[in-house]
């Protein structure tokens, strides 16, 4: 296994298609997004949180390779034995088999268990769980990658980004510390007068959809885990429940996110939707609050990814 790198220029694809490249994730935002869940499965599975970002970041290109957005493979690993979904692509021969995710959260549970039920990893879990050094070497001898400096990249990451800070923190803590930085940015400045009040943590709003759906609207910094963990919705209900293509999981403030499944028709009789601008079927999906296949068949589309021009009226029912 090696690092899958982004092999299609975004801007050469905005180019060619008339479409606003989607801003790859910096390696800050993926630690930012997938931290607290390292965490967790440090403390279930024994696995140093911080291996687990560095073999995340590595594998996958900060979440940007193709194997990750199109996979949710963030970990490289291969088919073996894999009886779920597969996709192919060319590593160290051409078109080989990776296991496929639903989401990227199924990415990362099936890491722990990778690593957790092969014999070739079992002397690992031998090893303090702080040493991140030992763990590195202990993965290449172990034949995780025939790179022959993929121990020191991973140790590279972890000490550049001082991922190892987080081997010492446990979910519970790495929330609260979460949540304290989101009140200290959200104190007032000295040319602000405000309450003491408004500096505590506010829950999203949950609202209702015109089309009768429960719905809250993404603050900045927001992820799939965070609203996971406030709301009690599970990530796999997100996941499914919501369409933002090769984005997965860091969203954008004022996304709509959808809590429950979005319906097969408008709640309106004859509605439609006008577009006023060049926009994707999956975006008027996410917008409407109707399925991507229910609008596919109403508009006779054959894609999910089709491209509605500008003023087109889409059917809604």
């Amino acid at each position: 296994m090696r690092s899958i790198t982004l092999s299609i220029s975004l801007s050469l694809t905005a180019f060619l298609f008339g479409k606003e490249p989607v801003k790859p994730m910096s390696q800050a935002d993926y630690v930012s997004i997938w931290s607290n869940v390292a965490v967790e499965h440090m403390q279930d599975y024994r696995i140093p949180a911080s291996i687990t970002l560095a073999q995340g970041i590595l594998e996958s290109g900060n979440g940007n390779s193709p194997l990750a957005t199109q996979a949710n493979n963030h970990f490289g690993i291969k088919c073996h034995e894999w009886t779920g979904e597969k996709m192919y692509f060319d590593d160290d021969q051409k078109q080989e088999c990776f296991r496929k995710y639903p989401n990227a959260d199924d990415s990362y549970k099936d890491h722990s268990l990778f690593l957790t039920t092969k014999p070739r990893y079992k002397t690992l879990f031998q090893l303090p769980v702080d040493d991140y050094k030992s763990w590195a070497n202990g993965l290449k001898t172990a034949g995780y990658a025939t790179s022959s400096t993929y121990a020191t990249k991973l140790i590279d990451l972890i000490e550049r980004l001082k991922l190892y800070e987080y081997d010492e923190k446990t979910p519970a803590n790495l929330g609260k510390e979460l949540l304290a930085k989101e009140i200290e940015s959200s104190k007032p400045t000295k040319a602000q007068s405000i309450d003491a009040d408004a500096a505590v943590y506010k829950a999203h709003a949950v609202k209702t959809h015109k089309n009768d759906l429960n719905y809250i609207v993404a603050r900045k910094g927001d992820t799939y885990y965070k609203i996971s963990q406030e709301l009690k919705v599970a990530m796999w209900q997100l996941y499914k429940y919501n369409d933002f293509g090769p984005k997965k999981d860091l969203l954008e403030e004022g996304d709509i996110i959808y809590l429950e499944p979005k319906r097969l028709k408008a709640k309106d009789k004859n509605a439609s939707y006008i577009t006023k601008r060049e926009m994707t079927i999956r975006e008027i999906s996410q917008i409407e609050g109707i399925k991507v296949s229910s609008l596919m068949k109403l508009n006779a589309l054959t894609s999910e990814e089709s491209i509605v021009p500008k003023g087109q009226k889409v059917l809604l029912r």
